[in-house]
């Protein structure tokens, strides 16, 4: 088995793994892939303007009335924040654009003024970052994740989902990882057995090919949280880049006894097949 086959695997089961794509996964960007490219040091200190992007993609907005239904969506925030606010985001998740919904996540935030608002503002402009199709978005976006996580430890200095966010912030905008890696660390001696510290351990060790630290990490999520089951098939990834088959198959076949779901079963049991053939 391919590591793309595996990759295929872990994206075929969306129901299984959404909460680490979405929830927990950091965000690898590769120059040779179809995500942007980590940032530059020159582009991570450029100013943060998120109006210019704004701006762009609202000039974007020329096909079946959107422009105008934006211009109305405005005027009633303007009226009405609160509710004006989340018909903004709902406008651009509609049309697909979660850097946009970011950014009005963001202007909800500034106008309820609560930990929970500045910390999922910063969920969204951190998850953005994946679909991003101009690199030169990425420094801002990473830049106000940043600032919104902060905002929010600011009012909730004990939230430790957002202190692992911020510190995968400064891992994966590459300027600053060994500050991010000390506040995991932090983390880490007051709650070692936080799944979510794990997964992000493991998956950074991934992106960095240490593939024997990642697979302690993935082994640690189980023992943590035997429920987690999609750790099986991160480590399978991890040992198929190994190139060790035998423990490819070991961890798609415990996968495959775990998971409830028969789609997953039956997309499992192929890949485990294909396996045994080579």
């Amino acid at each position: 088995m391919t590591k793309p086959r595996i990759v295929q695997i872990s994206l075929v089961l969306a129901a299984l793994v959404i909460f680490v794509l979405l929830f927990i996964a950091p965000r690898s960007h590769k120059a040779d892939s179809d995500q942007p490219a980590a940032m530059t040091s020159k582009e991570a200190a450029a100013p943060v303007d998120m109006e210019l992007f704004v701006k762009n993609a609202v000039a974007s907005l020329n096909t079946s009335g959107q422009k105008e239904i934006f211009d109305q969506l405005v005027k009633q925030a303007e009226k009405d924040p609160e509710h004006g606010l989340d018909s903004l985001v709902k406008f651009w998740d509609k049309n697909r654009r979660p850097d946009m919904a970011a950014y009005f996540t963001e202007k909800t935030a500034l106008n309820l003024k609560t930990a929970s608002a500045w910390i999922k503002a910063g969920d969204r402009y951190y998850y953005s970052i994946q679909f991003v199709k101009d690199i030169s978005e990425v420094a801002a976006l990473y830049g106000k994740a940043i600032r919104c996580y902060s905002e929010g430890l600011k009012l909730e200095p004990g939230n430790v989902d957002a202190k692992i966010q911020l510190a995968s912030c400064y891992v994966d905008q590459s300027v600053d990882p060994m500050k991010g890696i000390s506040m995991l660390r932090e983390v880490e001696k007051t709650d070692s057995n936080n799944v979510k510290l794990q997964m992000t351990f493991a998956l950074f060790s991934v992106k960095s090919g240490q593939f024997d630290k990642a697979i302690r990490r993935f082994e640690n999520v189980v023992r943590i949280d035997p429920s987690f089951i999609e750790a099986y098939l991160h480590m399978a990834d991890a040992y198929d880049q190994m190139g060790n088959k035998a423990k490819t198959i070991e961890m798609l076949e415990k996968f495959e006894s775990l998971t409830p779901d028969m789609f997953a079963k039956k997309e499992v049991r192929k890949s485990i097949e294909g396996l045994k053939k080579k």
